[in-house]
């Protein structure tokens, strides 16, 4: 009697033959082992079923692609649409732009050409003043000078009149001249006024204006008459109505009296 394994290797080693060549071994294979899958038409159903599933999916992609893709379209129209409008602002607003600085350019070359014309105008009329001026400062001078000289003279010979005839002063007009240029650097002529009373010599020099140098060229038209005369000088006296501070200092340190407008006068007890 054959063992169960060999029942097991006859039937495995025979039932592939047995199935292409006994019909009736097939059938009851097939009725025994039909619970445990499909048969060949539901397999159909199933497959068919599944590509129809699979169309449906791929359909309904497909659906929703192309509607993302036309918002896509409408998205990328809508914005070309806006690109389109700002491009047309912006240009819109360079044009403008250019006018307005063009515009502004042309004001501003106006204001500068009218300028330009205002200020020849006044370099015209400051010329013509300044002109003007030198011709009125040139009349004031000489007539400054003119005056001066007429001031000093009248004031000279109306203190000589006063002092020789009310107190027996001498008064005298000194004229030399300084060949070794002591006074002035150069040769040059030297004049003073001289007021003699009882034996006193006075040096005075009468000018409209008095500056530092001026004074000390009259300091040294003194020691020019001292070393010319051999005679001390008494007293040294600056008679005007504008002495320069400076030229005050100057005598105040040379011991050289001074005498101008009545606000500079200093009073005893002051």
């Amino acid at each position: 009697m054959q063992s169960l394994q060999e029942i097991k290797k006859a039937i495995m080693s025979d039932l592939p033959r047995m199935m292409e060549t006994e019909p009736e071994i097939r059938d009851l294979i097939l009725r025994v082992t039909r619970e445990m899958y499909a048969g060949k038409q539901e397999t159909d159903d199933r497959f068919v079923q599944l590509l129809e599933e699979l169309k449906r999916d791929r359909d309904a992609s497909e659906r929703r692609w192309q509607n993302w893709e036309k918002k896509w379209e409408e998205e990328q129209k809508a914005q070309r649409q806006l690109w389109a409008a700002q491009e047309r602002k912006w240009e819109a607003w360079e044009k403008k732009r250019e006018e307005n600085q063009k515009a502004q350019w042309e004001q501003w070359e106006a204001q500068e050409k009218k300028w330009v014309e205002n200020q020849k105008v006044i370099n015209s009329m400051l010329q013509r003043i300044e002109e003007q001026n030198k011709k009125h400062d040139s009349s004031i001078g000489a007539l400054g000078a003119r005056w001066g000289l007429h001031s000093e003279a009248a004031f000279r010979n109306g203190l000589r009149a006063i002092l020789e005839d009310s107190f027996g002063v001498t008064v005298q007009r000194y004229e030399d001249y300084d060949y070794e240029g002591q006074v002035f650097g150069r040769p040059d002529q030297v004049e003073l006024d001289v007021i003699i009373f009882n034996g006193t010599l006075i040096l005075c020099e009468i000018k409209s204006s008095f500056d530092k140098a001026g004074m000390y060229a009259f300091w040294r038209k003194k020691n020019f008459y001292q070393q010319k005369h051999a005679r001390e000088v008494s007293r040294t006296i600056a008679i005007s109505p504008m002495i320069d501070d400076r030229a005050q200092r100057v005598a105040e340190e040379l011991g050289i009296e001074t005498y101008s407008y009545p606000d500079r006068m200093k009073l005893t007890g002051e």
